[in-house]
């Protein structure tokens, strides 16, 4: 039986080591009785669990479907919206609750982590956007064709290696911070260039960089103009530096001023292609894509999603 469409479904994804998740929950629910919202929730196991419980909020027939999580949640719920029919996805409405270690997209919406009434009063207003999704184009290791898409960005490169080194040394240290600070050190004797092949508009760049940072959205501060809503992405290119440039990279990303750094070269363009990017990894919405062989190519998906905006 199909539920009343005025009726949210949500689903829970608790930050990972985070002792505070069950007050947490608390807090949402009772801001939640506070606006008299009627509602559903279900909480994701694992990051896997996600896409599987989308769909099933899906089939259930719920057509406002909130995401309290980060990024990496939202990436998998709007893959999930994605596989449906078109006629099936545009009666659904998404809505996020930061409540991730990366919420990039939320912010781009000037919604914050900390304001759960805010969010929630954003939803209740059910002001919808329909957003761009990019779209990342591969071949797998077992030569098949396939493709993800995303609501933030693709690194390709160093961000995408540090992303990797803190997740690796999160799951032996347990504190975000201090794993942060561990994999700042070891980047320190890591690869910070990568030979790559990228074709923009009608500039083809063969050479050594340091990152690739395309976005749909703000990107972590390296595309911060971005914005979901033009068909187009913003793509930053970071050639080598020495490492007191480095250093100065990293003040200007953490004061967004980014696209001011002389190695810094900036595009917008419908259409990203890299013939090459060999042995770098790629990231995407902050997770880790996998194996990926040869060309790959990232293009932009026009209004797509419906977003809840405040």
């Amino acid at each position: 039986m199909a539920v009343d469409s005025s009726r949210w479904g949500i689903l829970y994804c608790p930050r990972k080591s985070n002792g505070g998740s069950r007050k947490h929950r608390e807090k949402l629910e009772g801001v939640l009785a506070s606006r008299k919202v009627e509602y559903d929730i279900v909480q994701s196991e694992s990051t896997e669990s996600v896409e599987r419980l989308v769909r099933m909020l899906v089939n259930n027939g719920y057509k406002t479907i909130v995401i309290v999580g980060g990024d990496t949640a939202l990436n998998d719920a709007v893959n999930c919206l994605m596989n449906i029919n078109p006629e099936e996805r545009n009666s659904i409405s998404l809505g996020v609750i930061p409540n991730g270690v990366l919420n990039d997209f939320a912010k781009f919406w000037e919604l914050k982590d900390s304001d759960i009434e805010g969010a929630v009063d954003a939803i209740v207003a059910h002001r919808v956007r329909t957003v761009d999704l990019g779209c990342i184009r591969y071949t797998n290791k077992n030569g098949e064709d396939c493709h993800r898409y995303f609501l933030n960005c693709v690194n390709v490169g160093l961000i995408a290696d540090i992303m990797n080194l803190r997740r690796q040394t999160h799951k032996l240290l347990g504190s975000r911070t201090l794993s942060f600070v561990v994999s700042a050190l070891l980047m320190l004797f890591h690869r910070m260039e990568y030979k790559m092949s990228v074709r923009i508009n009608s500039e083809s760049i063969r050479r050594k960089l340091m990152n690739v940072c395309i976005g749909s959205g703000p990107g972590y501060g390296q595309t911060p103009n971005a914005v979901p809503y033009n068909g187009l992405v913003d793509v930053s290119i970071v050639s080598h530096t020495e490492i007191t440039q480095l250093f100065h990279g990293l003040w200007l990303l953490f004061t967004g001023r980014f696209l001011n750094h002389r190695n810094v070269l900036p595009f917008r363009t419908g259409k990203v292609e890299f013939e090459s990017a060999a042995h770098a990894l790629i990231g995407i919405d902050g997770r880790m894509l996998g194996s990926v062989q040869g060309a790959f190519t990232i293009t932009v998906e026009q209004e797509v999603i419906n977003f809840l905006i405040p």
